[in-house]
């Protein structure tokens, strides 16, 4: 198989994941920011019906990995679990700001994306301050990363 028509399955494949992903969230109502609210809300009206929403992921992906371990070669690699990643301040940070979000508006970016495709205005203000974020998170990395990274000497000679 050619780079090119490999290149083309991936995306066709990428594709489809991302439209029977929409579909099951569309299905299962969790582009509804009150029904998701309303699984957040212990202390209110509680909503369990996420909670079937997670398991049915959890399964479907449970069984997902199983077989992708059964693979052998180079496409097995694209299908392996990551190693174990410690949890430090960034990723705390990050999980806390995506609670948040999730909290606030009641949108993670799954059914933001999926609802802003709809049309729907409040998905639409969510997913474009989302990708503001991003921006904004590669550009303050990227910055970071430009201040630690040792100056090379050709750089030291045109700093002088």
């Amino acid at each position: 198989m050619s780079e090119a028509s490999s290149s083309r399955r991936e995306a066709l494949v990428g594709l489809a994941s991302g439209l029977i992903f929409a579909a099951g969230l569309a299905l299962s109502g969790m582009t509804d920011p009150a029904r998701v609210l309303a699984f957040l809300d212990f202390a209110g009206d509680w909503d369990p019906r996420l909670i079937w929403v997670m398991v049915g992921a959890i399964g479907v992906h449970f069984t997902w990995l199983r077989i992708a371990a059964r693979r052998h070669g180079p496409e097995a690699l694209a299908y392996s679990l990551p190693p174990t990643a410690k949890v430090d301040r960034a990723l705390l940070l990050g999980a806390a700001l995506f609670g948040m979000g999730w909290g606030l508006a009641g949108y993670c970016p799954g059914p933001a994306v999926v609802s802003t495709g709809g049309g729907v205005a409040g998905a639409v203000v969510f997913t474009a301050a989302m990708l503001c974020g991003m921006w904004l998170f590669k550009v303050s990395h990227e910055t970071s990363a430009r201040a630690l990274r040792p100056a090379r000497p050709s750089e030291e000679v045109a700093r002088s």
